[in-house]
């Protein structure tokens, strides 16, 4: 065997042993992968669940505000026929009774409109926090990734501490999205 030849083996060994010695940092990386991935998701799918919360709230303040239109309405029409002349007086009274039935009826509507309403802009702010906090997660492990993706171009372990650290930090952040509603 020539002097090359031997340090060439002397070399790949060396390159060998400091691949097997990187193995857990490409696994670490792999696993920071998939966290990114699901709490990318997570966060989008709260994105969307927030914006169609305030959707059904700003439909059911609509359907509010309609009601409480008509009942106002209603209110004046009464007023208006009580001032006016009528041919017929017993005829609008029954009718001004029966416009105020339904106008007791729809008052108890128009408050549980306007409880489900406040309810579901609560749902819109829970869900902000929420997508808030996978946001700050997912941009934590995407930091983590890329600091430990260093560890292999330096060979220097202290970036894959670091970026396993912000990695902690990150699940940390997902973990506290659910745990803090």
């Amino acid at each position: 065997m020539e002097a090359n030849e031997s340090m060439e083996l002397k070399e790949q060994a060396e390159e060998a042993r400091s691949e097997r010695h990187m193995q857990p940092v490409a696994f670490t990386m792999s696993l920071l992968a998939v966290l990114v991935a699901v709490t990318t998701v997570l966060g989008h799918r709260t994105h969307t669940q927030a914006v169609l919360s305030q959707d059904r709230a700003t439909d059911t303040w609509n359907q509010y505000q309609a009601k409480k239109i008509r009942d106002h309405d209603t209110e004046l029409m009464d007023k208006l026929l009580t001032v006016v002349a009528l041919a017929d007086p017993a005829g609008a009274k029954k009718d001004a009774e029966a416009d105020k039935a339904k106008m007791e009826k729809s008052a108890g509507e128009i408050e549980e409109l306007k409880q489900k309403a406040e309810g579901l802009e609560a749902q819109v702010e829970e869900a902000e926090h929420q997508a808030d906090r996978l946001d700050l997660s997912e941009a934590l492990l995407e930091i983590a990734l890329v600091v430990t993706s260093i560890t292999l171009l330096t060979r220097r372990r202290i970036y894959w501490y670091v970026g396993m650290g912000c990695g902690a930090v990150g699940i940390a952040s997902a973990v506290t999205a659910y745990l803090l509603l």
